[in-house]
């Protein structure tokens, strides 16, 4: 933990954090928000292929499928969820089901519909995993995400919300409840 905070002092100034620049709050965290999300993919790349055996992109499907406790997701969902063409989540399932990770299984009541759910082996892997990618993730932002750019990040959070006691998202209300 030490390390952490030791590193993230010796992080450059971020530009986009100045607020110097032509773009708006928003885009300037957006731009910090990127930066973060690329370093995290870089480092975690490595290690999902030496941990999991897959590709990132098929961690990232084993990752939404994992926030699916006894149930599974539309496949059209997943691509929804990951910005990805159908067509190349079919081919990242058919590389999953063949590791013995995922089960496909059509939709009852719709014949186009498929679902996807995560196999015990996968279940067993991500457990196993876990703590190791946790890891990875964690010190990949340590590395790139000082004081500045956790101040520009602040600037996608809507108005009014207290940025250092925002732990999680709050569900929105569901329509007619």
């Amino acid at each position: 933990m030490a390390d952490r905070a030791e590193h993230s002092t010796d992080l450059p100034e971020c530009p986009s954090a100045q607020g110097s620049g032509l773009l708006p709050q928003e885009l300037r965290a957006w731009m910090v928000m990127l930066a973060a999300v690329g370093a995290v993919e870089q480092r975690l790349r490595s290690v999902v292929k030496e941990r999991l055996a897959v590709s990132h992109d098929e961690f990232l499907v084993l990752c939404l499928l994992a926030e699916q406790p006894g149930e599974g997701l539309r496949m059209s969902r997943v691509a929804e969820l990951l910005g990805r063409p159908k067509t190349r989540l079919t081919y990242q399932v058919a590389c999953l089901q063949h590791a013995g990770l995922v089960d496909r299984r059509s939709v009852c009541g719709d014949k186009r519909g498929v679902e996807v759910t995560l196999t015990d082996k996968a279940r067993l892997l991500l457990q196993e995993t876990s703590g190791a990618l946790a890891s990875t993730v964690a010190e990949a932002l340590a590395h790139v995400v000082g004081p500045d750019q956790r101040e520009a990040m602040y600037g996608l959070l809507p108005q009014g919300v207290d940025a250092e006691a925002t732990t999680a998202p709050t569900p929105a209300p569901r329509r007619g409840a």
